[in-house]
């Protein structure tokens, strides 16, 4: 067969397939729940509705006009920290006050055993979505030196670095993770440039599927977290590629080892540990192609050990019937996930309420979650940052409150999308803007630095009973009775 024809199948292919999108495009699976139903701590779930096709509504991201902005929660303001970054993603406050940014994005990889048509065709969609920019790979450090709320000063911290992501620091060490590894970095708060050779900590499932690769420090700056997404939606590429990932991975600095800390997790990115219990929490975005309605983002926490399902189960005991891979062994100790963020809603960034924090006393009890939007749902959902209240003892309550809003045009449009929060150091709430180019900056101009919340603990309870070799401290009231009956 000649090279001509062989390129003329091609094209007549990918034609095809570019028709049946557009069909799709038009049709597709609407919503018959509301977003609300699909949030909280009782989500509605509703029938599966397996789709050969997802349904496709992307809104094109046309930017921020000079002078306007996102429109902020009754109480708070918004305003431009920095403006004109190149696909700016996650953030990281240092001691010092400065701000890094991560400006990235996939490292472009082919998708291992993945069809090549159904990879064109979600490249494209990417790139309408705003998503298809190559890699700027670089960490910016933007400082406010003279505390006015805005940037003025701005450095390149790294070049060249292979789709930055995590980030996190203690102790004069800089971690980065990159699509394929986590480095390590002397580095000084202050600094505004990293030299020196860094030092590989560990290797990471390359960046194919999901690629971004998130960290967080334990408090006592010990042990380092670092999420990795799945590199398929249900492991239709095969489980063997799939190794590695799917999971929060647990790295022990001093002992320089790593575990799998939690698994089942199809896209964990935003990390952060409980105020009141100390525990991990993470964002995930959750399985597509099963309609407009299922399956919800969530927001849970993460103990050791853990595994929320992935790719066999959602929502604890929903059983994905496209999956054709046998149930392993743990399919008996899946989580149920603590709280839905709502429907393809695409939850990026986590923090939560946190001592200094100046958004107000309605916003200093909770979880802020950046949620970058969807484009596999009708109508558009996400494109938002949200508020989730916990309540005294650390468990998400209620409906989310809307902090930051007005990213969707209502044209099918979008203005940016909202993708990181981090807390700068003077309190206010810092939010990357990916495809906008922008770093806002939220706060409660009027509120004071809110106290730290308080830790729930206490004295463990002694023993009531022992034994000690052939004796015991029992005494007879301890052992059961035997009563007659009258």
């Amino acid at each position: 067969m000649s090279t001509l024809r062989k390129s003329g199948i091609a094209l007549l292919v990918v034609l095809v397939a570019l028709a049946l999108v557009g069909v799709w495009l038009s049709r597709g699976d609407p919503a018959s729940l509301t977003l609300a139903q699909t949030t909280g701590t009782d989500p509605v779930l509703d029938d599966a509705n397996a789709e050969f096709f997802p349904t496709i509504a992307i809104a094109e991201p046309i930017g921020w006009a000079a002078g306007t902005a996102p429109k902020a929660a009754p109480g708070l303001t918004v305003t431009r920290f920095a403006e004109g970054l190149d696909h700016p993603r996650t953030m990281l406050t240092l001691p010092n006050g400065d701000v890094l940014v991560a400006l990235t994005n996939s490292p472009g990889l082919p998708k291992v055993n993945a069809s090549k048509i159904k990879g064109k065709i979600e490249d494209l969609l990417m790139t309408r979505a705003g998503a298809g920019v190559p890699s700027p790979d670089q960490i910016v450090l933007l400082r406010d030196g003279d505390g006015d709320g805005r940037a003025e000063q701005r450095s390149v911290l790294a070049r060249d670095l292979a789709s930055p992501s995590g980030m996190a620091y203690a102790e004069g060490k800089l971690y980065v993770a990159l699509h394929d590894r986590v480095l390590a970095y002397d580095f000084t708060a202050g600094q505004t440039a990293l030299a020196g050779k860094p030092v590989k900590l560990m290797d990471l499932p390359p960046g194919t599927g999901h690629w971004m690769r998130n960290l967080e420090l334990s408090r006592d700056a010990t042990k380092l977290y670092i999420a990795v997404g799945s590199q398929s939606n249900i492991g239709e590429n095969g489980l063997e590629v799939e190794e590695g990932r799917a999971m929060i991975w647990e790295y022990d600095l001093a002992g320089r080892s790593a575990r799998q800390f939690a698994t089942g997790l199809r896209n964990a990115n935003g990390m952060d540990f409980s105020p009141w219990t100390g525990e991990l929490w993470t964002v995930v975005n959750e399985r597509d192609q099963l309609g407009s309605d299922l399956v919800p983002d969530y927001l849970t926490n993460v103990p050791v050990g853990a595994n929320y399902g992935w790719p066999w189960v959602y929502w604890k005991d929903q059983f994905d019937r496209r999956v054709e891979y046998p149930y392993p062994e743990t399919i008996n100790y899946v989580r149920r996930p603590e709280y839905a963020l709502g429907a393809h809603v695409a939850p990026l960034g986590l923090v939560f309420s946190a001592e200094g924090a100046r958004m107000g006393p309605g916003f200093s009890s909770g979880a802020f979650i950046a949620r970058h939007g969807s484009w596999n749902r009708k109508p558009l959902s996400g494109y938002d940052v949200i508020y989730v209240a916990f309540d005294a003892r650390g468990n998400p309550t209620g409906q989310p409150v809307p902090v930051l809003t007005g990213f969707l045009t209502g044209e099918g449009t979008t203005y940016g999308r909202p993708t990181w929060v981090e807390w700068a150091a003077d309190g206010a709430l810092l939010v990357t803007d990916d495809t906008a180019g922008i770093v806002w900056r939220v706060i409660a101009s009027d509120a004071r630095p809110q106290a730290a919340i308080r830790r729930i603990g206490g004295a463990r309870l002694p023993p009531q009973r022992e034994l000690r070799g052939n004796t015991s401290s029992f005494g007879e009231d301890d052992y059961a009775r035997s009563v007659t009956a009258p």
